[in-house]
């Protein structure tokens, strides 16, 4: 199959692109139905002579190209109704009915606040110009009203979360005129899987009720149904956080599929390079030292411990706290014993042969560095944050 991407150097094009050809040269195995011989990029830059060659060429087309922000609004009509007609004009020179997917917007349905929208009026009348390709050659045309996107993209431009994570991640100041307002917001990610399962042939088709998406197996339209409704207060609120996570260590919870997970993925992407590092608080003494990494808000928290030769560490037991030893460098033994029962266990650990070991509430512990030479590395993790109000360890040998 080969593939032509319009508007392939923006934040969808580009993330499109480069999934692609992730699939392309078999990075990515989680969608062996897409076999992909050539991928065209076509942008700004490039000539209508290669929209030629693409054209005359492609198997499916993404059509992403637009305008957003003109200087002038009739701009608007010509950008993203002009070169939509080109591109299908071209495709008709060659009689190529490959499967074209058109990047729309929601303005497009010219309801509610979109009422009143330049933008919305030349993506509707785009649409409408697909519909009738459709129409009049029999190729199958999947239209997208896309909500917000959500992804890496010049801050100051025309995404308020970019903006936000830009200004959050480099101490920028900014402002929020309405912490009420809420937005609807379609990942990048999940962008690019929707338009994977639309190569698939396993597209989402709906209808739209004012601005709201109505699933519909029958429907017009398509669309990607995996959307966050967030307002810009519970955004910026997650951005502080993520912002004072190096200093508090605390990572806020982040479920698989959350907004919050997929927040702090991009919020991440615009942190200045030196930001990339921050200096942990190591507690040294002459047995060596301890290092707290991170805090969950309901995991507990994840912990270095590094022993010097010959030393050992412990000797406490807990009531409720559980930790799980896993020495990842060098040659020690742990020992646990029942404090009620005085059963005693021990276990020989290595570096060379990596092993979780729990510490049993009611069972006092330690861990002996058995090296003369090498010192005794081992990641700790517990099921509570430490509290030093309530710190549940108590001082026993084993």
């Amino acid at each position: 199959m080969n593939i032509l991407v319009t508007g392939a150097k923006g934040m969808v094009g580009a993330a499109l692109v480069a999934n692609l050809k992730n699939i392309k040269e078999g990075k990515n195995r989680t969608r062996s139905n897409i076999q992909i011989n050539e991928i065209y990029e076509y942008d700004l830059d490039s000539t209508p002579e290669q929209l030629d060659v693409y054209c005359r060429s492609a198997d499916f087309v993404f059509n992403l190209a637009g305008v957003n922000r003109p200087e002038n609004p009739e701009d608007f009509m010509k950008g993203n109704f002009g070169f939509a007609s080109t591109l299908l004009d071209t495709l008709k020179k060659y009689n190529n009915k490959a499967t074209i997917m058109l990047s729309s917007s929601i303005q497009a349905t010219l309801a509610g606040r979109f009422g009143d929208s330049e933008y919305g009026r030349s993506k509707k009348a785009g649409e409408e110009l697909f519909f009738s390709y459709a129409e009049e050659t029999g190729a199958k045309v999947a239209v997208y009203r896309f909500p917000n996107l959500m992804g890496h993209s010049r801050p100051k431009y025309n995404s308020a979360v970019s903006t936000f994570c830009w200004a959050v991640a480099n101490d920028e100041e900014f402002h929020v005129n309405d912490r009420s307002t809420e937005l609807e917001l379609l990942y990048i990610d999940d962008l690019v899987e929707g338009m994977f399962d639309l190569l698939e042939g396993k597209e989402v088709h709906c209808e739209f009720d004012g601005v709201d998406t109505v699933i519909n197996p029958k429907g017009r339209y398509c669309c990607v149904p995996v959307t966050h409704k967030v307002t810009l207060g519970e955004i910026v609120d997650l951005l502080e956080q993520f912002k004072e996570q190096p200093s508090t260590l605390m990572m806020p919870k982040m479920p698989e599929g959350s907004f919050a997970k997929k927040l702090y993925s991009l919020y991440l992407t615009y942190l200045p390079a030196e930001k990339f590092k921050y200096p942990l608080k190591m507690n040294v003494d002459d047995r060596g030292s301890f290092t707290e990494l991170v805090h969950t808000a309901d995991c507990g928290q994840v912990s270095i411990n590094i022993s010097k030769p010959g030393i050992t560490k412990g000797q406490h037991w807990h009531n409720s706290k559980w930790e799980l030893f896993i020495v990842v460098a060098g040659h020690g033994l742990i020992r646990e014993r029942n404090i009620h029962t005085g059963e005693t266990v021990e276990f020989e650990v290595s570096g060379d042969k990596i092993e979780a070991v729990h510490m049993i509430p009611g069972w006092t512990h330690n861990i002996i560095n058995l090296s003369e030479t090498e010192n005794l590395v081992t990641v700790m993790t517990c099921n509570e944050i430490f509290n030093p109000e309530r710190p549940d360890t108590f001082f026993e040998p084993v």
